[in-house]
């Protein structure tokens, strides 16, 4: 499975200071869920991913912690849904792993 772009949402979407994909063709899938069930956050979710995302918002938007997570972040999208990603600031690249529901534990990043 190779990585795709994130569908962007029907509105919000600002300028694009960094490229957003989805680690394959299942997150993309995911993404598109939480879209129709969450447009409006999943819009400013999708804004922020572009421009900030290494931006911490305590209890909504931080680094994970531990060896394992090294480099992941976490993106609180409602009370119950979220989206894990992985950016790189050498390349302005966000790869989004994980959007659903949220897990326990955290799903690792990809290697």
């Amino acid at each position: 499975m190779s990585e795709e772009p994130l569908t962007p949402p029907p509105k919000g979407v600002g300028a694009a200071l960094w490229t957003v994909v989805a680690k394959n063709e299942r997150v993309n899938r995911d993404w598109q869920e939480l879209i129709k069930t969450a447009a409006a956050n999943a819009a400013k979710c999708y804004d922020y991913l572009r421009s900030t995302p290494m931006l911490r918002r305590p209890g909504r938007i931080f680094p994970l912690r531990g060896k394992k997570y090294a480099g992941a972040w976490e993106y609180e999208l409602t009370a119950g849904n979220r989206v894990f990603y992985v950016p790189d600031p050498k390349v302005k690249k966000v790869t989004v792993y994980y959007a659903g529901p949220h897990p326990e534990p955290a799903p690792f990043p990809p290697k």
